[in-house]
């Protein structure tokens, strides 16, 4: 298997320095064609081939150490995509600031850019066919990787979950090994093959591609003599805690002289610079969102007058960033009530409460437009958690560990969770593992995925009403 991998690695680098020379070759192409019309290119072509023989490996090496050749079948194209884009932009300027160093005006920049741009696009898409070519052959049962797991435990469950359901991984577990379940016992026809202690014997017969060590919390105290037979073994062994509803996906790590310290909960956020970076983005998008759909908002506004009775826009007191409090804008949709009948709760299919005008901007989201100006006041963020009544953060607190988590960021008018479905009446259970994930993995790409995603499909919703 590890044959497979290298002989993979190898033909992934041959396709790479295909896709480079094809997009170079197209910028030299195209450079000429300009040269011809009167622009820059006057050096002849045998110097810019000269340079094609320096420029491929020198970007083969930048893809080496953006890890684009790391065996990792579980790697997601959008951070495969951003390591592409990370090498490319580092070789363009490292290919400008050599220009530069050896003041060498002729060279064509049109080249450059043009090369840049395809070798960015191309190599993408090579990378996302080889991808599917891969994701079908494992689907097949071909390309397979086998995995041995130590300790039967709700983490060894869960992750004999995601492999059976991921066939296109390519895993396939051998078994597993435990002291404290009966050998024959199954688990989605993944068998326990016997006590911890006969690892060794088992490795004699068996060579396994991984070990997973998966036991549970009350046999923690075997770890380091599981680990020393794993390593004696020679097989690459990893570690999957049992303990993935306290420990986030991402954890945060610490070294204190020697000594490793996880983090319970890291938040991106909570960076000064990502914080300013997101704030810089939510005033520039909410001004420009104001100005693009105030046209929308007024023919709403004067809609909502003519049809019935009450204020044009509802204000309500929500729990946003730090669990402060504020008051987060909507458009009226319902019936003018009082402060109790507004606490009755969340409003239901074919809801009385809800007005004719209402039913329309509510299933087409036009009600949570004057959020725009939450926004450009700082109580919330175009995009993150959606925020909630007092009295629900109080009864949801309680009900569902940890709820409060989402509090560490500015609420927002869109989110990870309801671009996936989960808006109104839904599990909150759902919704908070969604709003977890976008905490822990927040980045700026994230946010621009989440507001393309709502474009398409968060604003309509079968679950607004």
């Amino acid at each position: 298997m590890k044959e497979n991998e290298k002989n993979f690695n190898r033909l992934q680098v041959i396709l790479d320095a295909l896709v480079m020379i094809f997009s170079y070759m197209t910028g030299w192409y195209a450079m000429v064609s300009s040269s011809r019309r009167g622009g820059m290119g006057v050096l002849p072509r045998e110097f810019y081939f000269m340079a094609l023989v320096a420029i491929v490996p020198f970007f083969l090496i930048l893809y080496y150490a953006f890890n684009l050749y790391v065996p990792n079948r579980l790697e997601g194209r959008r951070r495969e995509g951003s390591n592409i884009i990370k090498a490319n932009a580092v070789g363009g300027l490292v290919a400008m600031a050599v220009l530069y160093l050896l003041r060498q005006m002729d060279v064509s920049r049109m080249l450059l850019s043009v090369f840049l741009v395809l070798n960015v696009s191309l190599t993408i898409l090579e990378r996302n066919l080889v991808r599917m070519v891969l994701m079908r052959a494992r689907s097949l049962g071909l390309n397979q990787r086998y995995i041995l797991l130590v300790g039967y435990s709700r983490a060894a469950e869960e992750y004999i979950d995601r492999i059976v359901q991921n066939p296109q991984w390519g895993y396939k577990v051998l078994g597993i090994l435990s002291d404290d379940t009966e050998a024959g016992t199954r688990y989605r026809g993944v068998e326990v093959l016997g006590p911890i202690g006969s690892l060794h014997t088992l490795l004699t017969y068996h060579t396994p591609d991984e070990i997973a060590i998966t036991v549970g919390l009350n046999e923690y105290y075997k770890l380091e003599r599981i680990v020393a037979m794993c390593e004696k073994s020679g097989v690459h062994t990893k570690f999957i805690p049992d303990y993935s509803n306290i420990i986030p996906t991402k954890p945060y790590t610490e070294d204190i002289l020697g000594l490793p310290v996880i983090n319970i909960r890291h938040v991106p956020l909570s960076n000064t610079f990502n914080a300013t970076m997101k704030r810089i983005v939510d005033v520039v998008g909410s001004v420009f969102c104001i100005v693009l759909f105030s046209p929308v908002m007024l023919l709403t506004a004067v809609a909502i007058k003519t049809t019935s009775k009450g204020p044009i826009i509802f204000s309500q007191e929500r729990v946003g960033l730090h669990n402060k409090p504020f008051r987060m804008y909507k458009f009226r949709s319902m019936e003018q009530q009082t402060e109790a009948e507004e606490q009755r709760g969340w409003t239901t299919r074919n809801d009385p409460r809800v007005t004719t005008v209402g039913k329309f901007i509510r299933r087409t989201s036009i009600d949570e437009m004057p959020q725009f100006f939450n926004v450009l006041k700082g109580d919330m963020s175009l995009v993150g958690p959606r925020p909630e009544r007092p009295q629900f953060v109080e009864k949801f607190r309680e009900e569902i560990p940890r709820y409060m988590v989402k509090h560490q960021v500015r609420p927002g008018m869109t989110g990870w969770a309801q671009v996936h479905g989960y808006r109104g009446n839904t599990s909150i259970r759902k919704r908070i593992d969604y709003d977890l994930y976008y905490i822990e993995n927040w980045t700026m790409s994230l946010d621009v995925k989440i507001l393309v995603m709502t474009l398409f499909k968060g604003f309509v919703n079968k679950n607004a009403y």
